[in-house]
């Protein structure tokens, strides 16, 4: 008999484990909001979109998901900064103590096609606060932890990234390209926190937010 037939039932067995062993959450941002399972501060701005294809959310600042413990694994969100110079800042806060200590990897939409290649390069960017913001990352360790985008959307367009976190490499992708944006190595040593959305300068929109957890 073809020892393929053999080997099946444990092919199957172990996809079958693979999968169970992780989980898709999909976080509907708006809903949220209306029932107070966004964590914010005085200080933000927090509004549910209106009109359009998106159910999400246009807010200023970190927040956080209520009851949201992120370890590893793949984040996917739909954004939507603005094309002003230096005010547009939008992207994912993760493995927060508090919203001084935390991970983040965020855009500046308005360097996507920005006429000067250098800023081009500034187009997606991680920091870990508070020890390493990118002024420092960015004098130390010139373009290692920023990059441009790969396809490069229009600034002020809707936009999705894909964050995929294994171990301690975060690999960065926009609208679903093969090739990563940005591939860095996480500075601290925490394996999990807090998780939230982050937008600084101006409010910024969110959409059809999911997080597939490692096993």
């Amino acid at each position: 008999m073809n020892k393929l037939f053999y080997l099946l039932p444990v092919l199957l067995t172990c996809h079958v484990l693979r999968t169970y062993g992780q989980q898709t959450e999909a976080f509907n941002l708006s809903q949220m909001f209306t029932e107070n399972k966004l964590v914010a501060g005085p200080t933000n701005e927090i509004s549910i979109l209106k009109g359009g294809d998106k159910q999400g959310i246009s807010s200023k600042g970190i927040v956080w998901l209520k009851g949201v413990n992120f370890k590893q694994g793949q984040i996917d969100v739909d954004l939507r900064g603005k094309n002003v110079f230096l005010k547009s800042f939008l992207g994912i806060a993760f493995h927060g103590i508090d919203t001084i200590t935390c991970d983040i990897l965020y855009f500046r939409p308005f360097n996507f096609r920005h006429a000067d290649t250098l800023r081009r390069k500034w187009s997606v960017a991680y920091m870990s606060l508070p020890d390493n913001n990118y002024a420092k990352l960015r004098k130390e360790h010139p373009l290692v932890y920023e990059n441009a985008v790969n396809p490069v959307p229009r600034p002020d367009e809707w936009f999705h990234a894909t964050l995929v976190l294994k171990s301690r490499q975060l690999s960065v992708y926009v609208n679903h390209s093969s090739t990563p944006s940005l591939v860095v190595t996480l500075i601290n040593e925490r394996t999990d926190g807090l998780f939230g959305i982050y937008a600084d300068g101006l409010a910024e929109d969110f959409a059809n937010l999911t997080i597939n957890t490692a096993p």
